[in-house]
């Protein structure tokens, strides 16, 4: 799988390594796997330190939600701080792509780049709100909104399910003498 055109693939995964943060270089390249991405080094300590600063930056952008302007400006100045140029490339043999990097990049700025770019991408193409914290309180997972109608609010199923129980046990509360 590619990454291209980097949106929505490449938004899950910076959710998913902003909700877990990969503890380890091992631990970043297999998670990084998973997610279809070609690795073409292997993850090194600097690495994940590199990737820690790029999930901070993207959690600014998640929680300026409110705000879409302060969102566009958080994630122009993460842009920026990967400005390459297009290319094209067959590295791993699958058939030409378009990747927004240089050549030859360590693990960790190939996903600055590719976040903040894929970032960009869903935010312009689904809508600068579908990107967000789940709705339940008590979790602080954050997801990106792929629904069809862009009004998505819960991280998973088991928290919309628990958010509509608790709901319903406030109405009956209510309405019961």
């Amino acid at each position: 799988m590619h990454l291209n055109p980097y949106g929505e693939d490449a938004v899950n995964l910076a959710a998913d390594l902003a909700n877990r943060r990969p503890t380890s270089p091992e631990e970043l390249a297999d998670r990084c796997r998973a997610a279809g991405l070609v690795l073409e080094h292997p993850a090194t300590p600097r690495d994940l330190e590199r990737v820690g600063v790029a999930l901070e930056a993207w959690v600014k952008v998640v929680d300026a939600s409110d705000d879409e302007r302060a969102r566009a400006a958080l994630l122009n100045e993460m842009l920026q701080a990967t400005a390459a140029h297009p290319r094209l490339t067959n590295h791993a043999g699958s058939g030409w792509h378009l990747h927004y990097r240089d050549a030859d990049q360590p693990l960790g700025s190939l996903l600055y780049a590719l976040i903040s770019v894929g970032t960009a991408l869903h935010l312009v193409g689904r809508g600068m709100h579908r990107l967000r914290r789940c709705a339940v309180a008590e979790c602080a997972l954050i997801f990106a909104d792929t629904s069809p109608t862009g009004r998505q609010r819960y991280c998973s199923p088991r928290c919309m399910n628990r958010d509509a129980v608790r709901r319903h046990r406030a109405r009956r509360a209510v309405t019961r003498p």
